[in-house]
């Protein structure tokens, strides 16, 4: 990451690195254990059945339980959102988009905080049934409830209930809108576009108060969702306690790097997406996820996963995505704006842990038993799943750094082409491959390099012979003093002050040789280079 940002240290505001999008999974985990039964083809839920008899309840019985149960904590759920006269809908489509429903709803009632909305859909959900002498368990629809709320601390943020046993949780935030709250307690000024800042006050304290997510007490603030969920918890699990266990089903950590002026980050996103897809093989993918690669550079015999590399153009601009066992890392143009534009320069989402490690103790064991072990899923290694996060960002950061960011002839020569002003008249765009061409060779003639040039020594290179007369030496002396008024308009060259001379400009210097030199190369070589490349 510093070899980007100091490559491009001169078009940056600010950089911020944290938590983007966070999905969590609450699960009661007492309820869930079991053993695999080979008669019933099925998994046994032990801890379903001690529930049932703690509450003296009959196997037979369990379905009518269950549906008492879950109205109970239907009412129970949407009490504050009717006591408010908040919207509760029932979604027959499951596939829709709730969140852009709940942001209509808040935008059309005005809601700036507190509860926005409830929502429920039926959608395949694990559970139980009753088969035999056991209970066994089982996908099947269930009704789930989603709620929808702009929380104090977090945010912009849902929570969805499982309304059947075993009660499943999910609940999702994003860390931009949760710093966006930070910042407004802190008084820090900003300017949010989407879940992205186009321009912070103090980059430097806005990424303090990013790295203070991950000192949050998680446990209890998402148990306090789970409250929220279902206030009936307590009542229904009084003979046969159960906390919920919770897990990072899906992490995004995101690198946002702010450019002062929109055209910087126009000019080089096509060449870090042409080189983005071009350049990395394989063995950089998993460089990237922190996988070791053999000492030749190519990826190991002993991997059997997949490796993918793909572009996709969205309206916003284009993104690059490099996929490896389920995890990702992208960058893409988040936003353009006057006052600043976003470049998401790398994006790491990790939804699989199999390949990471963490240095923990085993779980139940002594604390001071600390090795490197298989990452959890749990809250309890999502502070190095942030620090994975993190050098993944920096590793594909660093490998975009080395990108070929000079400019092409198009772009040197796409400026002067257009008509400009000069003296408030409008002169006409020159024509490097044609009309000027000539003037072009001639102004970049190698002795002019130290002293310049006047009008009279144009004169000789543009004409092959004396002229014959006052008037003709007139002519020609006006016809290149309208030449020398179209070059210095387009800035490619300066007068010496209180002199007849001209210095070519660093800028125009850099436009003739890339134009005289382009009008010289052959084909044949421009398909050498071609090869080469």
């Amino acid at each position: 990451m510093q070899h980007f940002t100091n490559k491009y240290r001169d078009q940056i505001h600010g950089t911020l690195s944290g938590f983007d999008r966070l999905v969590f999974r609450g699960s009661l985990r007492r309820l869930n254990y079991g053993y695999w039964d080979q008669g019933l083809q099925s998994l046994v839920a032990q801890g379903m059945e001690q529930y049932l008899w703690q509450n003296h309840i009959l196997f037979k019985d369990y379905l009518d339980h269950v549906k008492r149960v879950s109205q109970k904590v239907k009412q129970a759920s949407v009490k504050p959102f009717e006591s408010q006269g908040l919207p509760v809908e029932f979604l027959r489509d499951p596939s829709a988009d709730k969140d852009e429903i709940a942001r209509a709803i808040a935008t059309k009632r005005s809601v700036k905080s507190g509860l926005v909305c409830a929502l429920s859909s039926v959608e395949p959900s694990p559970s139980f049934e009753h088969r035999g002498t056991h209970l066994v368990r089982r996908t099947k629809p269930c009704q789930v409830l989603y709620q929808y709320q702009i929380h104090p601390q977090v945010g912009w943020m849902y929570a969805r209930l499982q309304t059947w046993l075993p009660f499943h949780i999910q609940v999702g935030l994003n860390g931009r809108e949760w710093l966006a709250r930070q910042m407004d307690q802190q008084g820090l000024k900003y300017r949010q576009q989407g879940n992205c800042f186009v321009w912070i006050e103090d980059y430097q304290e806005a990424q303090k108060l990013l790295h203070q997510q991950l000192e949050i007490n998680w446990a209890e603030l998402l148990n306090s969702f789970a409250g929220q969920l279902n206030p009936l918890h307590e009542s229904l699990f009084e003979r046969y306690p159960a906390s919920y266990y919770w897990t990072c089903y899906q992490s995004e950590w995101a690198t946002d790097i702010v450019f002062a002026e929109a055209g910087s980050l126009r000019r080089i996103m096509p060449l870090l997406v042409r080189h983005g897809m071009l350049s990395f093989s394989s063995a950089d993918v998993m460089r990237y996820f922190g996988r070791r690669v053999n000492q030749s550079g190519d990826v190991p015999a002993s991997f059997n996963g997949t490796l993918e590399t793909d572009l996709k153009r969205r309206q916003e601009g284009e993104r690059v995505k490099y996929r490896m066992h389920g995890n990702s890392a992208k960058f893409y143009d988040k936003a353009y704006s006057e006052i600043g534009s976003v470049l998401r320069g790398a994006e790491t989402t990790i939804n699989t842990v199999q390949d990471l490690r963490a240095y923990r103790p085993k779980e139940g064991g002594p604390e001071q038993d600390l090795r490197w072990r298989p990452m959890r899923k749990g809250i309890a290694d999502l502070h190095r799943r942030a620090e994975v996060s993190q050098k993944a960002n920096e590793r594909l950061l660093n490998a975009l750094a080395s990108v070929d960011d000079s400019r092409s002839l198009e772009e040197l020569t796409a400026g002067i082409q257009k008509p400009a002003q000069w003296s408030g008249r409008q002169v006409r765009g020159l024509r490097p491959w044609a009309d000027d061409k000539e003037l072009f060779t001639a102004i970049n003639h190698g002795d002019f390099l130290i002293n310049g040039f006047r009008n009279r020594d144009l004169q000789k290179l543009l004409y092959p012979t004396a002229a014959e007369s006052p008037v003709d030496r007139r002519r020609r002396s006006s016809a290149v003093s309208r030449k020398l008024r179209l070059l210095r308009a387009h800035g490619l060259i300066q007068k010496v002050p209180r002199t007849h001379r001209y210095h070519v400009t660093e800028t125009g210097r850099a436009i003739l040789v890339a134009v005289l030199t382009a009008a010289r190369t052959s084909v044949n070589q421009l398909n050498q280079l071609s090869q080469a490349a």
